[in-house]
């Protein structure tokens, strides 16, 4: 996998730090916003409901059902530090002593997985240096991650209903039938030779309405689960019989990994599902973006008017929403189109034109491999994650990094946000 670093290296160099810009007209960079997912985490599943599906035990990952795990923590604290010596080489950060506190900001979602995983960030970040992990109280829902369990925004069932069956077309069994291939070689992962209690085919696939717009139920959902879990064993540096019970490696990894993609394309990246859960995330990160522009406080932001650098830990629905809401797409090495793996992050950068006040502003998706997950490889500027840049339809050009003129970026969010969808109480 090592020659596939070499694209992301690229990536990376091809844009130009603010040491470079002094003196040059070229932009510089003035403030970073990562939404990150959570670090490798354990199952959600209890044990007791996973092995219902396998003809062997699930390996056991130390911690909670949903919490981080240690590997996760140290991963995130790898990714931390590349973020410190990334965003140093731009000029954003790199003061002496803990002077980059102030000007650092991290959001969290109230899960254990998602509050630890913004820590073990910023000790990478901030090293030898307490920075303070906001988040809503907890035992709360925050609507920024889930505003519709926070029960602040209520999709339209029937159109949600549409929407994803308008996706599949008249036969749900198409989809099915379209992942036979990944569904059989899955099935075989987890019973091998044996027999499971359940199958992954005994539910019929099914789709109903429902408070979060839509539902589905059968093979793909269940899959969709699974394949997920076989990545958290690899990247949490499982091997041998514990990574799928010996019958998984990396090459047919990322071919049952389809399935969880296939999954969220629909359930989470179709355009009416997406504005209904995503429209309110991307409204306070364009805020947040509007008061880094105007120096000044702005309603909704999600941090202070300091800030050069904001981190929001949340989920892989979350990322998925943001694509689906703007028609976002990347390709990364070693996973499916459009994956959100543990600690990947969609990444605004917002730059400033030397000597004017033109702003303009460029999104990266940036992921650690599989492998450098499950070898806990160190990262930098030399050894880099695997770094996308991103074009944003209706308003990135042809420049390197596909920058958007602020303006432009202001109008294209403003027309993909549906206010229906937006908590202004935050």
């Amino acid at each position: 996998m090592k020659k596939l670093l070499i694209p992301a290296l690229v990536l990376f160099c091809g844009l130009p730090s603010a040491h470079a810009q002094q003196g040059s007209s070229d932009p510089q960079l003035q403030y970073v916003m990562i939404v990150a997912r959570h670090g490798v985490r354990a199952p959600t599943w209890t044990p007791e409901r996973l092995n219902q599906y396998s003809a062997q035990p699930w390996p056991d990952f130390k911690v909670p059902p949903g919490f981080l795990t240690e590997r996760g923590r140290e991963l995130m604290k790898i990714l931390g530090g590349f973020y410190r010596e990334k965003l140093a080489a731009e000029g954003l950060l790199g003061k002496p002593g803990c002077s980059d506190v102030p000007r650092t900001y991290f959001w969290a979602d109230t899960d254990q997985r998602t509050l630890e995983s913004a820590k073990a960030m910023a000790e990478g970040l901030l090293p030898g240096c307490k920075a303070e992990i906001h988040s809503a109280p907890e035992g709360t829902t925050d609507p920024l991650f889930d505003p519709i369990e926070a029960g602040v925004v209520k999709p339209d069932p029937v159109i949600g209903l549409a929407a994803v069956k308008g996706s599949i077309g008249p036969d749900l069994n198409a989809v099915i039938d379209a992942h036979r291939p990944a569904l059989d070689l899955l099935n075989h992962v987890l019973v091998g030779s044996g027999k499971a209690q359940s199958s992954i085919f005994d539910p019929p696939i099914s789709l109903s309405g429902g408070d979060a717009g839509a539902a589905m139920e059968g093979p793909l959902r269940i899959a969709s689960t699974f394949t997920e879990n076989l990545l958290l064993e690899y990247t949490n540096g499982m091997s041998g019989d514990e990574l799928g019970w010996g019958r998984l490696n990396p090459s047919t990894l990322l071919q049952v990994m389809s399935l969880h993609t296939a999954y969220a394309d629909l359930m989470r990246r179709t355009p009416y599902l997406a504005r209904a859960r995503g429209s309110n995330l991307m409204s306070h990160i364009v805020r947040s973006l509007e008061q880094a522009v105007s120096g000044n406080p702005v309603a909704g932001s999600l941090a202070t008017p300091n800030s050069a650098v904001v981190m929001v830990s949340g989920h892989d629905t979350n990322i998925s929403n943001i694509s689906g809401l703007l028609g976002l797409s990347w390709v990364l090495p070693s996973y499916q189109t459009d994956d959100a793996p543990p600690g990947g992050a969609v990444v605004f950068s917002l730059w400033k034109s030397a000597g004017s006040s033109d702003y303009s502003v460029r999104l990266q998706f940036i992921a650690q491999t599989m492998d450098q997950m499950h070898r806990a490889l160190p990262l930098s500027t030399a050894n880099p994650p695997v770094i996308a840049n991103i074009f944003v339809p209706g308003c990135s050009s042809a420049k390197d990094g596909y920058p958007c003129s602020w303006p432009d970026f202001q109008r294209t969010l403003q027309q993909a946000i549906d206010p229906a969808f937006v908590d202004n109480r935050k």
